[in-house]
């Protein structure tokens, strides 16, 4: 049997992880690897027995929380009756035929068809190549240029990577591609002018997006790709009236919207998805995360019926549709995306969002709203965000050497809180399992109070020695 340390030692020598310091890790400088090696509802347990609340679901995704056995057994099930076969050629499987039956009724806008994958970022690669597709296919072969956000997240695969908006994805890897546009984040507290109310600068920023594409020329333009509420960007809820006033500019212009709501999905935001939350109408929908809480890899690209349309009429004239991979609409992935499916809409997971959302938001601002490092603190359902800055009323940020957010998020996860260093400035972000109680939240946030406390008497410790 191997060791803690023998397990250690072989991922450090082979692995090749994520968003991780290559050198430092390779190293030994940040430590072993921690070794997960279960977990139950909304706390996870590493091989030296630690235990750790898990207040970002995984990334996010673990909306069911850990250890739900309904799930391993739909997935065992399917194994043994049938693990694989592909779905090119019209082939499928009946939990997929279930699964996107299911799907086409529950997704907003006007669903009709669905494509599926294995993350959100090949999902949403499957989008770019759908509007390119979509436009060649009506006439417009100009009309290809896709635009994002910045801070936007879609991403870190070739085109989902270029779509995302924060450079350190883009760095020394050759992003973004030709033909990925960028315009303002929503966010209204850095982004508002003195006196500025956020209808307005919902209604400026939709002035900079009309403009941008009214500068690159509406036939090149094919569609707008965003989040509902940004995500990794810093958890940002849009300002009031902004998606009206984006998809006004949207409709003018006949530039497609694809709703990223990989996120947002599934209950996160207190809703089935964010679009219905915030009244918007995609064309195109991806998902991924939520709609299997991560127990399997799965996405999917939701097609709205005016791109099907298209792409149908047009089949005559141009062929199969030639786009897929070997694990699309995998059975064991649909097994189980509909069995947490089927949890969520039993235990009203969405609707539990909404309510300990609520009790959420209220208590982080109850704890941090008056901390003098504090600039903002925003969130919607079970997703939230807490700003620090070094002057509140200057809006001045901290110095990046001090990582701020990294050293909170370093004290909480020593006092057995995982909470997640945004990036793009000093943010803690919490996206807890939608089970987590109010007393769990209560919990969360106080280990995430007591960790900022420390970090701000460390600062003035520091500061006063200078």
């Amino acid at each position: 049997m191997n060791t803690i340390k023998t397990i250690a030692e072989m991922d450090r020598s082979s692995v090749l992880h994520p968003f991780t310091q290559l050198k430092e890790f390779a190293t030994g400088k940040i430590g072993d690897p921690t070794i997960v090696v279960g977990g139950k509802g909304i706390r996870i347990e590493d091989a030296q027995g630690h235990s750790y609340i898990d207040g970002f679901a995984g990334l996010y995704c673990v909306n069911i929380g850990y250890g739900r056995t309904e799930v391993a057994e739909a997935i065992a099930r399917q194994a043994y009756k049938l693990a694989y076969y592909h779905t090119y050629a019209a082939h499928t499987t009946e939990e997929l035929a279930i699964l996107s039956d299911r799907l086409v009724r529950m997704a907003p806008g006007k669903p009709s068809k669905v494509f599926y994958g294995l993350s959100g970022s090949d999902a949403n690669e499957t989008q770019a190549k759908l509007v390119w597709y979509y436009n060649n296919l009506r006439g417009q072969p100009k009309k290809k240029k896709i635009i994002s956000r910045e801070r936007g997240y879609h991403g870190c695969s070739v085109i989902s990577g270029s779509m995302t908006g924060m450079s350190f994805y883009h760095d020394h890897m050759d992003l973004p591609f030709p033909g990925i546009l960028h315009t303002g984040a929503p966010h209204y507290y850095w982004g508002a002018e003195p006196g500025e109310t956020e209808e307005a600068f919902s209604k400026r920023r939709a002035a900079e997006l009309e403009q941008l594409i009214l500068r690159e020329g509406p036939e090149t333009v094919g569609a707008l790709i965003a989040e509902p509420v940004l995500g990794t960007g810093g958890i940002t809820p849009p300002p009031v009236g902004y998606w009206r006033e984006i998809q006004a500019v949207l409709r003018r212009y006949d530039v497609l919207l694809i709703a990223d709501e990989v996120i947002c999905g599934f209950g996160r935001t207190g809703a089935d998805f964010g679009s219905t939350l915030y009244g918007i109408e995609p064309d195109l929908v991806t998902v991924a995360k939520g709609l299997t809480s991560g127990y399997v890899p799965l996405s999917a690209a939701i097609v709205g019926d005016k791109v099907y349309a298209v792409m149908e009429e047009a089949a005559e004239r141009v062929g199969a549709f030639s786009h897929g991979y070997t694990y699309s609409g995998h059975p064991i992935a649909a097994a189980a995306a509909n069995a947490v499916l089927d949890i969520v809409e039993k235990e009203r997971l969405a609707d539990r969002a909404r309510i300990v959302g609520l009790h959420f938001q209220k208590r982080l601002k109850e704890r941090f709203a008056q901390l003098e490092i504090v600039g903002e603190v925003r969130g919607v359902g079970l997703l939230g965000a807490v700003e620090f800055v070094a002057d509140r009323h200057a809006k001045r940020r901290f110095d990046p050497q001090l990582k701020v957010g990294a050293r909170i998020s370093k004290a909480a996860r020593d006092r057995g809180l995982i909470a997640r260093a945004m990036p793009h400035g000093d943010i803690l972000g919490f996206a807890p399992p939608l089970v987590v109680s109010e007393a769990e939240i209560d919990e969360i946030v106080d280990l995430a109070y007591r960790a900022t406390k420390q970090v701000m008497d460390e600062l003035a410790n520091e500061s006063a020695t200078a």
